[in-house]
C-alpha cells in the first residue's frame, strides 16, 4: 500500500462515518413504518434499527458508522442504501467512501436535457458533440456531422468515437497519424474505465474493441493511463483534406458522465474547410467509393 493510500483511507472512513450518521438522522421511524416509541435522545433512526431494516449485523453496521476498517460488499451496501433512502448521487458517494469503485456509477443513461441540442446548434460553425464516458456519441451539430459522417451514419451501437478510430479502414479513417494518436485515446479511456469497473456496458465495449482491433488490444494491455484534457487533433476528410482542431471538453452536470466536446479550428484554412463542408452536406456525406 502506498503512502497516499495509507493517508487517504482513514479520511475516507471518517467521511463515511459522518455521512452515514447524517443520512440515518434524517429518517424517522414513521418514515419506515416503525412505531415512534419512547422519547429519543437523537433524531432519526437508531443504528440497530438501520441494521435490522437492512438485514445486516448490528455490530457490523455500528463499526461501519464508526469508521472502522471493515470490508463491505456491494450487496450489503445496497441494502444500507435502500434503508437510508439514498438517491443516485448519495449512493455513488457511499460506494466511493466505502472504496468500492466498481459499484459507484449505474449504467449510463443516454437521456440529455432538451436544451442541449439547441446549445450544439448555436455552436455552428464549430463542430461539437455530446459524448458519454464510453465515448458513445449522444448528440451532435451539423458541423460535427460534416466532419464525421461515418459516426452519425452508424448504427447506435457503433456510434462511438473509439469504435470509429480503431475499426475504420485506413482509406476512410478521419484520424491523421493514428499510430501516434491512438495511445492517448486508449490511455484517457482507461482513466474513465477505472470508474466503471465491472459495469457490463463498459466490459462489452472493451471486449468488442479487443476483438475488432489488434492495435487497441495491444494498447489496452499496456495499462497506460492519462487524464482527459484539451488536445490538438488533426483529421482528414475525403472532400476537403486536412482539418486541424483543438478539443475542449465541458461537463454536462445534468447527465452523469456526459461531456460537451467542441472542436475549434486552429487555422484559417481548417475554418474555411469546415464552412465548406457545412454548406455542401452532400459532399460531406460518407464516401461510398471505397
Amino acid at each position: 500500500m502506498t503512502t497516499a493510500q495509507t493517508t487517504t483511507a482513514p479520511r475516507r472512513r471518517t467521511e463515511l462515518a459522518a455521512f452515514l450518521r447524517s443520512r440515518r438522522e434524517r429518517i424517522t421511524p414513521e418514515d419506515v413504518g416503525m412505531p415512534p416509541g419512547p422519547r429519543r435522545r437523537t433524531p432519526g433512526l437508531r443504528r440497530e434499527e438501520v441494521a435490522q431494516l437492512a438485514g445486516v449485523g448490528v455490530t457490523w453496521y455500528t463499526w461501519l458508522e464508526q469508521g472502522r476498517p471493515i470490508n463491505a460488499s456491494t450487496q450489503v451496501l445496497d441494502a444500507v442504501a435502500r434503508t437510508l433512502r439514498l438517491d443516485g448521487a448519495e449512493r455513488e458517494h457511499l460506494y466511493r467512501l466505502a472504496d468500492i469503485p466498481e459499484a459507484t456509477v449505474d449504467e449510463e443513461a443516454d437521456t440529455l436535457p432538451a436544451e442541449v441540442q439547441g446549445i450544439l446548434d448555436a455552436l455552428v460553425p464549430m463542430p461539437a458533440a455530446v459524448a458519454n464516458g464510453r465515448s458513445d456519441i449522444l448528440a451532435w451539430n451539423a458541423a460535427y456531422a460534416a466532419i464525421f459522417p461515418h459516426i452519425v451514419a452508424a448504427r447506435p451501437c457503433e456510434r462511438n468515437s473509439l469504435w470509429m478510430v480503431f475499426t475504420l479502414p485506413p482509406c476512410c479513417n478521419p484520424v491523421v497519424n493514428l499510430e501516434e494518436a491512438a495511445p492517448g485515446h486508449v490511455a484517457v479511456f482507461r482513466h474513465r474505465y477505472s470508474r466503471h469497473l465491472g459495469e457490463p456496458g463498459w466490459k462489452e465495449l472493451v471486449r468488442r474493441l479487443q476483438e475488432a482491433s489488434p492495435q487497441f488490444a495491444r494498447l489496452w494491455a499496456s495499462h497506460d493511463v492519462a487524464l482527459p484534457g484539451q488536445s490538438d487533433k488533426v483529421f482528414r476528410h475525403h472532400a476537403v483534406g486536412v482539418i486541424r482542431t483543438r478539443t475542449t471538453n465541458m461537463e454536462i452536470t445534468a447527465s452523469p458522465d456526459a461531456r460537451l466536446v467542441v472542436y475549434t479550428p486552429t487555422d484559417e484554412e481548417s475554418r474555411e474547410r469546415i464552412g465548406w463542408l457545412i454548406a455542401n452536406p452532400d459532399a460531406a456525406a460518407v464516401d461510398h467509393s471505397h
